[in-house]
């Protein structure tokens, strides 16, 4: 047989997670479990893009291997990178102090109305240097990186006018022009009510309908458009017409939904055909079935839950019953400070009772399909960018039963090597 000149192959990896599926799409009920496991797997890599997926004999038949990067993952796991599908690492200052507040009793939105929480970080955010942003952004994208990350959703909404939330937009498409993870810009404006529209939120929803979401679109520097509609900040009315005016300037619904309570935030993203709907921790079962029929994602965060000291977390398993198919984020930002999407699988397994297969897939594919980027990244497939990690385990289970470390040994984007924990 010919040799196919290849750019890196990775060999002989005791569990290749592929998470190749026979479902289409992001994945739901018992495809969630199906993790198209290769044992001594390998996967040949040319010119950024996966070319072979197989056992390691069948796919070093077709190459010279005395030509190519070769990583042998002997006794360790190899899956695509993790899809990291809401955060709001964009930001300047943090705030401590307020989680030892909510330890001791003082809930979320007490924090909030004394002017603490979101609005506390925009008057942070607003003074700081894009140079300061951008720096913080960097050293956070590092360390997602270093934690088996290879694609982040970035969203606005701590600028809260119109210069501020362009300035931030801007300095994602800065980041995923100057780093190895990809990038995905989210405008959130409509992230809180701001100090000068406390008592005229009208005037403030105006001014993102008629002001910053046309020049989002003239510029071309977000994906998607999403609404924080909690309690105190913008209510499902409001919601559904800054969603629906995202629209008309190709940006693509996603909304805060029942992170607190249910107040309609979930219904709103049915009737705007939004991609997800993030948090859902008080969302009721007959909106899930609404959501997995309208083809919604559910983006669940335990890690936010679990800086709340929460003792109620989503529904996880009701709602993989019903058919929702499930994403994974960190939800990084000031009030939840992780960059480890290992724990958030670990937290998934404790706390929403999902199988470590699920909590996988929601990581990866789905994840991706959240972001719009299901056909390009998430499993590794033929045809698919080469966005891989190596984690140094005897199989997947270790993701989330040895927790809090970091498992990962080695991360592959777009077919580059970008790190290698040291020896």
């Amino acid at each position: 047989m010919k040799k196919i000149k290849s750019d890196l192959v990775v060999v002989h990896a005791k569990q290749l997670l592929t998470l190749q599926c026979r479902a289409k799409g992001a994945r739901s009920g018992s495809n969630m479990r199906e993790l198209g496991i290769i044992e001594d797997g390998a996967i040949y890599v040319k010119d950024g893009n996966i070319a072979a997926v197989g056992p390691t004999d069948e796919v070093a038949s077709k190459i010279d291997l005395s030509r190519v990067r070769v990583l042998d993952c002997s006794g360790k796991v190899a899956m695509p990178g993790f899809v990291d599908s809401h955060t709001h690492l964009l930001f300047s200052g943090h705030r401590e102090e307020e989680y030892f507040r909510r330890l001791q009793g003082a809930s979320y939105e007490e924090i909030q109305k004394s002017g603490g929480g979101i609005l506390r970080t925009v008057r942070e955010t607003r003074r700081a240097s894009r140079e300061e942003l951008l720096n913080n952004s960097i050293k956070i994208l590092d360390s997602m990186l270093t934690h088996g990350t290879t694609t982040v959703e970035i969203k606005s909404g701590y600028g809260l006018n119109t210069e501020n939330e362009l300035r931030l937009l801007s300095l994602c498409r800065e980041m995923n022009e100057k780093h190895g993870i990809e990038v995905v810009p989210t405008f959130c404006g409509a992230h809180a009510i701001p100090e000068e529209y406390q008592a005229k939120a009208d005037e403030y929803v105006s001014l993102i309908v008629n002001e910053m979401l046309p020049a989002v679109g003239r510029q071309g520097i977000a994906e998607f458009c999403d609404v924080y509609c909690e309690r105190g900040n913008f209510s499902p009315h409001e919601a559904k017409r800054i969603l629906q005016a995202g629209k008309t300037y190709g940006l693509t619904p996603k909304i805060h939904a029942d992170a607190f309570e249910y107040r309609g935030a979930s219904d709103v993203a049915v009737e705007v055909d939004a991609v997800s709907a993030d948090h859902l921790t008080k969302t009721p079962p007959n909106l899930i079935e609404r959501l997995a029929s309208a083809g919604v994602i559910g983006v669940l965060m335990p890690a936010f839950d679990f800086t709340l000291g929460s003792e109620t977390y989503a529904n996880a398993r009701g709602m993989i019953e019903r058919g929702l198919p499930l994403a994974l984020a960190t939800d990084l930002s000031p009030a939840c400070m992780t960059e480890s999407m290992q724990l958030v699988i670990a937290l998934a397994c404790l706390k929403l009772r999902m199988t470590p297969e699920e909590a996988i897939t929601a990581a990866t594919v789905n994840s991706a399909y959240a972001l719009g980027r299901g056909e390009k990244v998430g499993t590794i497939e033929v045809g698919k960018q080469a966005d891989i990690i190596i984690l140094d385990i005897p199989n997947y289970r270790f993701i989330p039963y040895h927790f809090g470390v970091n498992l990962v040994e080695q991360v592959v984007k777009r077919g580059i090597p970008l790190f290698k924990r040291a020896s």
